[in-house]
């Protein structure tokens, strides 16, 4: 299941790119961003309603918590980059050298989470890394 989960992220992460890329045009990147957020954080909350997650708020450890308000802030940094990027660069470019997240992320979890890294992973990020690359120049 969370193969599907993972590939519907990706294609609504497409379809993010290229709204964003045609609403962005004469708007601020930053208000653009704003704007974003604002409808990220309504519907995540209609989720939390709709769910009936709210309840488990108050069992959120410190811990959590913290770590939570962490990814939040990189999150939004994450965004206002990303807006920024495809305000003055192309999309088809961007989008790219957003991905080397993908690699990036597997190096993190390696070293702070101390998960595997197979000769696939470490193939997989090479041809990324490369592919990127080759996409952008």
């Amino acid at each position: 299941m969370w193969f599907i989960f993972a590939l519907l992220s990706s294609i609504f992460a497409a379809l993010t790119s290229i709204l964003a890329k045609v609403g962005i045009d004469g708007v601020n990147s930053n208000l653009a961003t704003a704007i974003r957020t604002v409808v990220v954080v309504v519907m995540a909350w209609v989720m939390v309603a709709v769910t009936g997650a709210h309840g488990g708020i108050g069992e959120i450890s410190r811990k959590s918590w913290i770590f939570l308000i962490l990814s939040g802030l990189a999150t939004g940094a994450s965004w206002l980059c990303y807006y920024r990027a495809l305000q003055i660069g192309e999309a088809s470019k961007v989008v790219p050298v957003d991905k080397l997240s993908v690699v990036i992320t597997l190096v993190l979890a390696f070293i702070f989470l101390h998960e595997q890294l197979t000769w696939k992973s470490v193939v997989g990020c090479a041809l990324i890394a490369a592919g990127t690359l080759f996409m952008v120049l």
